[in-house]
């Protein structure tokens, strides 16, 4: 290992550190009581991250994000990208727009989503997250996901097509969340199936690149 690996690598697990020491959201008033989910959420230097709303009940309960249904059906897209079994807990790295559970919906039906104000408290950390993991592909899953990168977007018009930031591509996609009945529609399945496609042809460049020089320090 380089020393530039090393140092990187101490520098997520120190971000780590701040992160489970944060308070900001219960400070502002914001929640009751802030429980961060912190703790590196997979390989630093991982070629794939997934960016999604927030930290259910059941993320926090376990500390791993993802944590409910939802990372299922992540591993299931991520299988049908051609990753192998397993891949979402061990090459993906996982992360959310804000690091607490906000509680349930004031409606009663799932979730309730944080603010703007709470995103922007926690978009720091997420940032420096970035910085530090400097993943080749990022997966924005929700809306809310979405809009934090990429703008106001209908999942109908941006499903299924690729974006670029300094250097990664970004795949929008649909909540994997079993609540969200958007899926039903074989159209928009059809979309995700082209959002996998790319993925997955992502997956075999820098498969194929990697295979080419396995000897380059901190390959990706």
């Amino acid at each position: 290992m380089t020393s530039a690996f090393l140092s990187e690598r101490g520098a997520l697990e120190a971000l780590h550190a701040e992160i489970g020491e944060c308070r900001a959201c219960e400070l502002a008033g914001y929640l009751a009581c802030a429980r961060p989910v912190a703790g590196r959420q997979g390989p630093f230097n991982a070629g794939v991250m997934i960016i999604g709303q927030a930290p259910g009940r059941l993320t926090v309960a376990r500390g791993q994000m993802f944590g409910g249904p939802s990372g299922g059906a992540l591993e299931r897209w991520l299988l049908r990208a051609g990753f192998a079994p397993g891949a979402l807990r061990r090459e993906v790295y996982l992360s959310a727009l804000t690091r607490c559970d906000p509680g349930r919906s004031p409606a009663g039906k799932g979730d309730r989503k944080p603010t703007a104000a709470e995103v922007a408290l926690c978009r720091p950390w997420l940032e420096r997250e970035l910085a530090l993991v400097r993943p080749r592909v990022i997966l924005l899953v929700g809306g809310m996901a979405i809009e934090a990168f990429l703008g106001p977007a209908r999942l109908e018009d941006i499903v299924g097509r690729t974006f670029e930031r300094d250097d990664a591509t970004l795949i929008p996609m649909p909540h994997p969340s079993g609540v969200s009945r958007w899926l039903n529609d074989p159209a928009h399945a059809a979309l995700v199936t082209r959002a996998l496609e790319r993925l997955s042809a992502l997956r075999a460049a820098w498969e194929e690149a990697r295979a080419e020089a396995p000897d380059e320090a901190g390959a990706r």
